[in-house]
């Protein structure tokens, strides 16, 4: 269970800076790195930088579902594919909410898996969310800097890692919260730069360490929705790769166990090979017995 080595640079006292889209006034705010860190949306409400700002992908604002208990309530691996396409939500201290629709999971089923926390069945005060009841969140800290979230599931020490999220609304304020995490003068991100790994989400949002073992299903700043404009993902639109920083757990690495959007821009890792054998299975698993000899070659041989 780990996220993906990226190199960042640690927070400065520089000044954060940031810029408008077209047709917006530039505007720069004065602020040290620490204090937005500790309260960031009260610290960009008199900026304006809480502002909702939509993705086109997000339709009717006016309509969310917050997905409740029994949601939670399923095995590890559907879990980590049902996220796919539900948004997170993040409360700022001035009312504000972040939102960010999940493009990218991973699942981490405890037990004999060796790349999960609670490989085992051990217990520790660092993994203890991950024993607790469906929907619990867990936080960890990896590289000893960066945050990493996941949700705990059914079974015995199982829980998704949160990978990626497409922000769908106060991108303004995710790229202040990024920024205090890079260097001065860096690049504007991208939108699609935003969310695109696990402690990239955490930074856009603003995801604390003190999230770990709080529940989604009751916390009145962090939860999960269901957008009603907008389907399940589909067995097709789903990517089955194997997951990504834990090479060293050999046959447990391999495992098909990351789940993505297909075609999505804010996934972290594209894995073309997983996509081509996915293509293929759905081929076959469309087809009727009889298309399905002609696919592979193999026909019925009549006996004598």
């Amino acid at each position: 269970m780990a996220g993906r080595k990226r190199k960042m640079l640690p927070v400065t006292d520089a000044e954060a800076t940031i810029v408008k889209h077209k047709n917006q006034t530039d505007l720069t705010l004065n602020v040290s790195p620490a204090k937005l860190k500790n309260n960031p949306c009260e610290t960009l409400e008199n900026a304006q930088h809480c502002e909702a700002e939509l993705s086109h992908y997000f339709t009717n604002n006016d309509l969310h579902q917050r997905l409740e208990e029994d949601f939670f309530k399923q095995s590890c691996i559907s879990l980590a594919k049902a996220f796919l396409g539900k948004v997170l939500v993040r409360r700022c201290a001035d009312g504000t909410e972040l939102r960010g629709r999940i493009v990218e999971t991973e699942a981490y089923l405890g037990g004999e898996d060796k790349a999960s926390h609670s490989a085992g069945g051990k217990r520790t005060e660092r993994n203890t969310a991950m024993f607790m009841k469906p929907g619990t969140i867990y936080v960890y800290l990896i590289y000893g800097i960066y945050l990493c979230m996941n949700v705990s599931s059914e079974g015995e020490g199982a829980a998704v890692l949160l990978r990626s999220l497409e922000p769908l609304q106060g991108q303004p304020a995710m790229r202040q919260l990024r920024a205090a995490r890079r260097r001065e003068g860096a690049r504007l991100l991208k939108d699609k730069e935003l969310c695109n790994g696990p402690s990239k989400l955490c930074q856009a949002l603003n995801i604390p360490r003190c999230f770990d073992r709080r529940n989604l299903a009751a916390d009145p700043e962090v939860w999960l929705e269901k957008d009603p404009n907008i389907n399940p993902a589909e067995p097709n639109d789903i990517v089955s790769a194997p997951r990504i920083g834990i090479e060293s757990h050999g046959e447990w690495a391999k495992k098909p166990w990351r789940f993505y959007l297909r075609g999505h821009p804010c996934v972290s890792v594209v894995n073309k090979e997983a996509e081509r054998q996915s293509v293929s299975a759905n081929v076959t698993s469309n087809l009727v017995p009889s298309e399905v000899q002609s696919h592979t070659g193999q026909h019925n041989v009549k006996k004598a």
